[in-house]
């Protein structure tokens, strides 16, 4: 594995079909799972690892990041990884940037409501990454839904070539979906809520539960958080709010554990005339976040 600061060192590394994982780094099974699939589909497997300030609408949250590149290179070379893109902040951005990418609509509800910005800067560092590094396929989990789609619009309105591609979330044992801020979290089995309140919607749409209104109060019912910032069912196709399940949706939950702020999705998809929620991928052993 080579690690590489420039988009044209990382160009230059390997031949054929080119897989770009982007991440902000400390690793974990979510991005080892998108690294496996990436390195099923590609010929080349390119992961970056930049913790992007355009998109933290809290200074203190960018400065807490957690940040450790020799762990973070040691797991990408046992993943596989060709190319590890680790650019410091002066290569991806040389001057404060005049030009971003705003991806209306989309963008606007859920986490762009109750976070000014951020889907900008990350539109934005996805956008340059695509046109430095020129992927064939770009992986992405579906934990973030919403920032799925919004990557997905963003990649279509530009003629970006090559596909972004949507992986399955990895979840802890317990069934909490894996964030690198999980080492942060003060309450655990509050958190546990949002995952606990996301089966239990499962369960009712298996059941033939239709309506929002209901499943975001089944929720809702099981959450122990110390704020809820919204529990919305949206389209896959765009992230607007539905009144009933009558397309591909996810059940999105955003809050807080003290300080600690979570989001969850819950995926369902019409597979023929059925509606199947997608419970992503649980670990059978704890998560390495915990033991590296």
């Amino acid at each position: 594995m080579e690690i590489v600061e420039t988009p044209e060192e990382a160009r230059t590394v390997g031949e054929g079909t080119r897989g770009l994982v982007p991440t902000m780094g400390y690793l974990h099974e979510g991005h080892l799972s998108l690294f496996e699939e990436a390195r099923r589909q590609c010929d080349v497997v390119v992961v970056s690892l930049f913790v992007n300030p355009l998109q933290f609408d809290e200074p203190a949250d960018l400065e807490r990041y957690p940040r450790d590149l020799d762990r973070d290179a040691e797991l990408a070379r046992d993943a596989g990884v060709d190319v590890l893109f680790a650019p410091p902040v002066e290569v991806m951005y040389p001057e404060d940037p005049l030009t971003t990418v705003r991806v209306r609509q989309v963008a606007e509800t859920m986490e762009g409501e109750h976070r000014p910005g951020h889907f900008e800067g990350v539109a934005t560092v996805v956008a340059k990454l695509f046109a430095a590094l020129r992927p064939d396929r770009a992986f992405f989990g579906r934990k973030d839904h919403q920032q799925l789609i919004v990557i997905r619009r963003m990649h279509q309105d530009l003629s970006f070539p090559g596909e972004v591609v949507g992986c399955p979330t990895i979840r802890e044992p317990d069934g909490l979906a894996l964030s690198s801020r999980n080492v942060f979290i003060p309450d655990r089995e509050a958190a546990l809520s949002i995952s606990r309140g996301l089966e239990s919607a499962a369960e009712a749409v298996e059941a033939g539960e239709r309506a929002a209104v209901a499943l975001t109060e089944i929720v809702r019912r099981r959450l122990a958080l110390d704020t809820v910032d919204y529990v919305t069912l949206a389209s896959q196709h765009d992230a607007r709010s539905l009144d009933r399940l009558d397309r591909p949706a996810f059940l999105a939950v955003a809050g807080r554990v003290g300080d600690v702020r979570l989001i969850d999705n819950l995926p369902i998809d019409l597979v023929g005339e059925m509606f199947v929620p997608d419970l992503g991928i649980r670990l059978d052993r704890p998560s390495l976040l915990y033991s590296r």
